[in-house]
């Protein structure tokens, strides 16, 4: 097919043409900066091209990312639930180690006297017999503890020390039938001796006279009688005192203030005394009958 118009500027002519617009186009825009707009026009038009362009290469790194298979997702979640119950079990330890560094703190920090040697000692075991209220702690005649050697918590005196082994040794409660504490009135300093009830939150004393000055809310302390106990340290609140005419003595009944059913760990105490008072025997009462225990020594601290 022949064109129409035969006449006109040759190639050559047209390429030089173009090449001295592209020398003006240059040359102005480098000089005059008279195209900064327009250019800014063209990166506009050109930018959905370029992300159109590169729309590929970034579905690919979306699908690698997020496409992951089943067996994949089941194992993550595994591995992920055997963490977490990693990090309960930690933090669950992390509770207990915290109460008890708390309970250590408390007992360290407990109000003793300048000349009172102290050890923290631990719980072993719990005697199994409803009516016996003894323990074993992990410290013996090896860490020098010594039959008859009063015991603390944070609160208050707990007991003595019973029979001391060589690595092991047990206390009998205060709450224990057999074991009684002289102690007195902080209020008025009236001398009382509590005995055990076999209950853990209740002390008895039922040989108290009908007119002696006692009241719910008094607090005891021990009396340093029978040189067991050091003086002045508390032993029980006074809960309730009845007073029968008919009887020749009036009932007093307190609380030991020490968490008796809650023992970790104790302190032990140690008095600036000989040492041959340290190897010397509790003081015992003659045996008793006992309907609850009939072959059981009664421990007195001193009366």
């Amino acid at each position: 097919m022949n064109p129409i118009f035969k006449h006109g500027p040759s190639a050559q002519h047209r390429l030089v043409l173009v090449l001295f617009c592209s020398v003006l186009l240059i040359f102005f825009d480098h000089k005059m900066d008279s195209f900064d707009r327009v250019r800014g026009y063209l990166q506009s038009l050109v930018s959905p091209l370029q992300y159109l362009a590169n729309a590929p290469k970034q579905a690919m790194i979306w699908a690698a990312e997020n496409l992951v298979s089943r067996k994949t997702l089941m194992a993550e979640n595994q591995q992920y639930k055997r963490e977490e119950l990693l990090f309960q079990q930690q933090k669950m330890q992390f509770i207990i180690i915290k109460q008890e560094n708390d309970r250590l703190r408390s007992l360290l920090a407990s109000p003793l006297r300048a000349e009172v040697k102290k050890m923290v000692v631990e719980i072993l075991s719990v005697d199994s017999d409803p009516y016996t209220h003894q323990v074993v702690i992990n410290r013996g005649a090896n860490d020098s503890v010594y039959e008859g050697q009063p015991v603390l918590d944070d609160r208050g005196i707990v007991g003595q020390v019973l029979h001391a082994g060589t690595t092991t040794s047990r206390v009998i409660l205060i709450a224990d039938l057999t074991h009684a504490v002289p102690v007195r009135i902080r209020r008025n300093g009236i001398r009382l001796i509590v005995t055990g009830s076999g209950r853990i939150d209740r002390l008895i004393d039922n040989n108290v006279t009908h007119s002696t000055d006692v009241k719910v809310g008094d607090l005891l302390v021990t009396s340093g009688l029978g040189e067991k106990y050091p003086e002045g340290y508390p032993v029980a609140k006074v809960t309730h005192v009845v007073q029968d005419e008919s009887r020749p003595f009036s009932l007093v009944f307190s609380q030991p203030v020490a968490q008796i059913d809650r023992l970790r760990y104790l302190l032990l105490l140690w008095p600036e005394q000989p040492a041959s008072v340290f190897s010397s025997k509790p003081n015992m009462l003659p045996k008793v009958k006992s309907k609850v225990s009939p072959k059981k020594e009664v421990v007195n601290a001193g009366t």
